[in-house]
């Protein structure tokens, strides 16, 4: 709370809150939109109007920002391209030495939450690398900007940013230094500060909730949210798939939802390698490849984990670092895939 005051007073007295060479044009805070969020945050989070404006007219509006959300890579490349830029062998190998480093730890916890430690690993790995590249986005920039000027999603963000106020106040962190993704996210596993709140976990009894160096906190916080989520324990993620014969129907590639099952499926051609009941939910999903199109099959599992990134090429990156780096860290051997 008292970084939080300091910084609050420094905007407020004009003073420097960070280092920069000049001072950009900020947001307007007479815009209606910023007015009234304002008005709400004051009204039942436990700021004044003075703190909230003084926090908004520190924001700086990032163009860049707008121009990554209308670009992102899961949507922009196909499978194979941005298969290779997460499931790499430096990743694999950074994934393993992350497993033996944390391996009581990550393995107790799996144990606790009933999810496989690899997922947990291979969310780490590709959401920053282990910790690694945390984002360099000013965490108050990026959700303003998002808040007030992408009204593709403006009222997500505008939630996330009072998520944000709110989550600083609590946790005593500044919000005019957090940095994270473009899109808002912080800590290692890149919650957003909504889920930040809601799934983070305190798991050594420190009475923190450090999603920056405490790895208990952080591996405990990806397995509650995958076990919020309704994880099932032991269920599949993902099978491959073909086609008999060559498909006759489109696949919508952001359509993430089980609306079919293996029955349904098989009716249309689709055939699978994996002993299921009939009735077993599934997503029919393009996984296209350098030399032609290829096809995978999503599980409940899928789904859950699509809640972390609604993104299919996402989920497959996860599952596939997932068990490649599960491989290597049981069977040290194991040649890369």
């Amino acid at each position: 709370m008292k970084a939080i005051r300091l910084a609050l007073l420094a905007v407020l007295i004009g003073l420097p809150a960070y280092a920069q060479t000049a001072a950009p044009a900020g947001f307007d805070l007479k815009r209606p939109e910023i007015v009234s969020f304002i008005n709400e945050v004051a009204a039942k989070d436990g700021y004044s109007k003075k703190e909230v404006r003084a926090l908004l007219k520190a924001a700086q509006p990032q163009p860049k920002i707008i121009e990554a959300m209308n670009r992102p890579l899961e949507k922009a490349a196909p499978w194979w391209e941005y298969r290779d830029h997460f499931v790499t062998p430096e990743r694999i190998d950074e994934g393993v030495q992350f497993w033996s480093e944390h391996r009581d730890d990550l393995e107790r916890i799996a144990g606790q939450y009933q999810v496989p430690p690899e997922y947990i690993v291979a969310i780490l790995g590709v959401e920053t690398k282990y910790g690694r590249i945390l984002g360099h986005y000013r965490v108050l920039d990026s959700l303003s900007t998002l808040a007030f000027d992408y009204p593709q999603r403006q009222a997500f963000f505008r939630s996330e940013l009072e998520q944000f106020l709110i989550l600083a106040r609590e946790n005593k962190l500044d919000p005019l230094t957090l940095v994270g993704s473009y899109a808002g996210a912080i800590g290692a596993p890149q919650f957003m500060p909504s889920s930040y709140r809601r799934y983070a976990v305190d798991a050594d009894g420190d009475e923190k909730r450090d999603l920056w160096g405490d790895w208990n906190d952080v591996i405990a916080s990806v397995a509650n949210y995958l076990r919020e989520k309704g994880w099932t324990p032991g269920g599949p993620v993902l099978t491959e798939a073909t086609l008999e014969p060559d498909p006759n129907f489109q696949i919508d590639p952001r359509n993430l939802e089980l609306n079919e099952t293996l029955a349904s499926l098989a009716n249309r051609g689709v055939r699978v390698d994996l002993a299921l009941p009939p009735d077993t939910p599934a997503v029919l999903i393009s996984a296209e490849q350098r030399d032609g199109p290829a096809y995978r099959i999503g599980f409940h599992n899928f789904y859950v984990i699509s809640r972390y990134n609604a993104s299919a090429r996402y989920v497959m990156a996860v599952n596939d670092l997932a068990q490649a780096v599960a491989v290597r860290a049981r069977h040290p051997a194991a040649p890369a895939p």
